[in-house]
């Protein structure tokens, strides 16, 4: 049985459906809410329970049954402020549920962010020698956050510290598909420029806050949540784990690749404004990702990503342009 943390959010929901198909037994840790779409991402695949996180360390203490728990909950804002509530819920219960799996021995799985690559200057290798992570300066309070554990767990691999039989970090890059909606002010920039190519306008783009970089030429690693999940699943399949993981595509696109790919894939006329970053984003906006996937690969994950092209038309024409558009 495996437990996923944040499983009724984007990528658990996803994952959560990949896992029931296969007939896998699925416990849920996370707030279904009262207002918005979150419950709607088990619409098609109820789990067959949802433990509220502040029960779960209780449940835990109960359960026996568990071989694998996915950490995926998290305060994920790049702009949240509260740091008392972001460390509590980043760092300390990801080192309870650790400490946990090392006594149960029990496999972990725990996402990290590429947010932890900062400006990028130190580059995207998922090297986890301490020397290399102390070189990687955040830029914001979400990405300090999953950089602080990924520190403790280095050192405990250093010091051969209690640690779970089998465990992964994995550095997330750019996430973009269907069940992404309740995200708010979080949700990919694919689905915010197709709603505005949908409403007749055109695709805005944020001006580059760096002289060097033009306009619409910022880059990330955008990688679709199938993706992930393939992912994910050899994952949690693999006979032995123990290292940190990158998981984008391995190849950087420019915001304007994206405008153009979700104007093709709603058949409309390209058309790219571009108006100003907001200030709050300005110093804390990561102009350049790509994943370096080696490390992945090594380990015998042969999985062919989707182009980004690919990705957008399947997530357009596939999800959001249909009646339902959940997973």
């Amino acid at each position: 049985m495996i437990l996923v943390t944040g499983g009724a959010g984007f990528i658990g929901s996803n994952l959560h459906a990949a896992l029931a198909a296969a007939g896998q037994e699925v416990i849920i840790s996370d707030w279904l809410g009262h207002e918005g779409h979150k419950w709607r991402n088990f619409y098609h695949h109820p789990p067959s329970a949802v433990i509220p996180p502040e029960e779960l360390l209780s449940y835990l203490e109960h359960d026996m049954r568990l071989t694998t728990i996915v950490h995926l909950g998290a305060i994920s804002e790049t702009t949240a402020t509260d740091a008392d509530l972001v460390w509590h819920t980043n760092f300390t219960l990801s080192q309870k549920l650790w400490n946990w799996c090392a006594t149960r021995r029990v496999r972990f799985i725990y996402a990290s962010s590429a947010a932890t690559y900062g400006d990028g200057s130190a580059g995207f290798d998922d090297d986890m020698s301490l020397d290399h992570l102390h070189k990687l300066k955040p830029l914001n309070l979400y990405g300090w956050s999953k950089h602080a554990f990924d520190l403790w767990v280095a050192q405990q691999e250093k010091e051969h510290a209690h640690m779970p039989p089998n465990w992964a970090g994995v550095k997330f890059f750019n996430v973009y598909g269907p069940n992404e909606y309740h995200k708010g002010k979080m949700i990919s920039v694919v689905k915010v420029k197709h709603d505005e190519v949908l409403a007749g306008g055109p695709a805005r783009l944020f001006r580059s806050d760096r002289p060097d970089i033009p306009d619409g030429e910022q880059k990330r690693d955008f990688i679709y949540i199938d993706d992930v999940i393939a992912a994910l699943k050899f994952l949690i399949e693999a006979p032995q784990l123990s290292g940190l993981y990158n998981l984008g595509t391995g190849i950087a696109r420019s915001y304007a690749d994206l405008a153009r790919a979700v104007c093709a894939a709603n058949g409309v006329e390209e058309r790219i404004e571009f108006i100003d970053m907001p200030q709050t984003l300005r110093g804390q906006y990561q102009s350049f990702t790509a994943a370096k996937m080696d490390r992945l690969r090594s380990i015998g994950f042969n999985h062919q990503f989707h182009t980004l092209e690919q990705g957008i038309t399947t997530y357009i024409q596939n999800h959001l342009l249909k009646t339902d558009s959940y997973r």
